[in-house]
């Protein structure tokens, strides 16, 4: 997953907001958004490159005990330690368990070195928590607003005057600080629009050359995923996901795939209800 567009509490009928694309090569193998029968509640898309007991997800929601979750990895020269475990297995482990969102990343922030860079938001659908292995940050409670992550160690958050802000002296990816401010444009003018939401992840404008960041890949490369959706014959979009939990409990979850270059491949929608929190 290589850009998490979030909407927290930033809207009077909605609780939870999700915009995101997942970025990977296109020969991991991957199973669409569906239920999963070994784990009854859970609704994600399925890893099966990950290894382990069961398959992994990056982004996933479990109905029953009214979880969301989802991971990037952070970009960098020396994080691809094969013996790290996988980052994917966060996701199992919350949507899985009963810790409550702050208990959980300050559980993960205390073993950091047991995993390759990430971004990890959590939420129990109470409060909504941010945290990187990877950042001189500790963990952090997102407040209601609007929010995004890629593949750098920084979470940036839409300010009152329009600044997307970091909380440290890096400012936000371009992919990061235009998506939050398109987010907040569908919210605004029409927050049930899935297709609009959709329409914001399939941006293909690349960043300039002065605001590229040095994360160890070539220049060209950097350029090519600088975008919001990314294509590449080898590595780009593989799908896109909306997320919509409002505050009377009912949500709906749409995933559009894709194919090399953008090719669309077929979307699948599912709706439910969650007994939130208040």
């Amino acid at each position: 997953m290589c850009l998490v567009l979030l909407g927290w509490r930033a809207h009077p009928e909605y609780r939870l907001i999700v915009a995101a694309n997942r970025d990977e090569f296109f020969t991991r193998p991957t199973e669409s958004l569906r239920w999963w029968d070994e784990m009854p509640g859970m609704l994600a898309g399925r890893d099966l490159g990950a290894g382990g007991e069961l398959p992994g997800t990056w982004l996933g929601m479990a109905r029953d005990s009214h979880r969301f979750a989802t991971v990037t990895n952070v970009r960098g020269r020396d994080e691809a330690r094969a013996d790290a475990r996988s980052r994917g297995a966060l996701l199992m482990d919350f949507l899985g368990g009963e810790t409550d969102s702050e208990k959980f990343v300050r559980g993960v922030a205390a073993a950091a070195d047991d995993y390759n860079g990430f971004n990890l938001a959590v939420s129990d659908l109470e409060t909504l928590w941010w945290h990187s292995n990877r950042s001189r940050q500790a963990p952090r409670e997102l407040a209601p607003g609007f929010h995004g992550v890629s593949n750098g160690a920084l979470m940036g958050s839409l300010e009152p005057s329009g600044e997307i802000a970091t909380g440290v002296d890096t400012p936000a990816w371009p992919k990061v600080r235009e998506g939050v401010r398109a987010l907040h444009a569908v919210v605004e003018s029409d927050p049930e629009n899935v297709e609009g939401y959709l329409e914001v992840l399939a941006d293909r404008t690349r960043a300039g050359s002065a605001e590229l960041p040095h994360t160890g890949l070539s220049r060209l490369s950097e350029r090519a995923v600088s975008s919001r959706f990314v294509i590449h014959p080898l590595h780009g979009t593989r799908c896109s996901t909306v997320l919509l939990v409002r505050e009377d409990g009912s949500f709906e979850m749409t995933e559009r795939s894709f194919a090399r270059f953008g090719r669309r491949r077929g979307t699948v929608s599912f709706h439910g209800r969650l007994d939130l929190p208040a």
